[in-house]
């Protein structure tokens, strides 16, 4: 039997780390893998012990949240692409021995908005400049998104982001403020809410943004997984947009992560079926 494990900072994200751990088992017994995936609270003194310790457990991986997604690399021995450019790891994974840092967030994400459109050669408005957005904008930039646009309320970390894109990618990104309500330019094609607005359970929140900006069209997408279908997404369902719901950047983190660690394709409906149930 193999383990893998979700190294929770705090019990405020263990919500979401049992979805997780639903949806990943719910994907293995279907599978038939004799694989276990369990939720661990792990306090940031003890990382490198935790770490330690799948090592020498043999654990196959592990995934891990905040506040360990910087911490946790200098305890790897190696990292992929995106997570080098956006430093940050929330998937470990053991190849030839070694541990070695991935980021599914931004993955899974762009494997969602693929059912609905290319992100090459697009112009993208992201609302939003923390971790979630990192992780979303280095692998729009990634995949070829000619021009990302970051909306963000602290000037200072938009501006880290956006020097983050421009340094190390070739999408041409640049910095609107959020000190007023926004619109939506003509010329976009994908908006991205990367911000925590609407998240249960706050759910009656909404993006200060002139909805009667969001054309026929357009593709909208909300990374909020819970509730499934947030003020910003029914909105955009109301203007005609083309919809993109948070559930399906959270499935398909799991996709990703459960390839990289046993090899396996596996069936993104049983586990959107598991997570659907517990959202709502």
């Amino acid at each position: 039997m193999n383990f893998l494990s979700n190294l929770t900072g705090s019990f405020a994200l263990q919500a979401a780390g049992n979805a997780t751990v639903a949806m990943i088992e719910a994907a293995y017994r279907h599978h038939g893998l004799d694989w276990r995936y369990i939720n661990c609270e792990v306090r940031p003194e003890a990382l490198g012990d935790a770490v330690r310790g799948a090592r020498a457990m043999g654990w196959a991986g592990f995934n891990c949240s905040l506040p360990h997604k910087v911490a946790v690399i200098s305890l790897l021995d190696g990292l992929g692409e995106s997570a080098s450019v956006m430093g940050a790891v929330n998937c470990a994974v053991r190849r030839d021995g070694r541990f070695i840092g991935e980021n599914t967030d931004g993955k899974g994400f762009l494997k969602s908005l693929a059912e609905v459109i290319d992100p090459a050669g697009k112009r993208v408005l992201v609302f939003g400049a923390g971790g979630a957005a990192r992780a979303v904008t280095v692998e729009l930039a990634l995949a070829g998104a000619a021009a990302i646009t970051i909306v963000n309320r602290a000037r200072e970390r938009g501006a880290d982001l956006v020097r983050l894109l421009n340094d190390h990618t070739a999408a041409r990104t640049d910095l609107s403020a959020w000190d007023s309500t926004a619109r939506v330019p003509d010329g976009v094609d994908i908006l991205v809410n990367c911000t925590s607005i609407g998240l249960f359970p706050n759910v009656e929140a909404a993006l200060d943004l002139d909805t009667a900006s969001l054309r026929p069209g357009l593709v909208v997408a909300d990374i909020v997984p819970s509730p499934p279908r947030t003020e910003l997404i029914q909105a955009a369902e109301a203007r005609g947009c083309i919809v993109v719901d948070g559930l399906g950047m959270l499935v398909n983190q799991g996709v990703i992560s459960i390839k990289y660690w046993t090899g396996i394709d596996a069936d993104a409906t049983v586990m959107r079926r598991t997570v659907e149930a517990i959202y709502g």
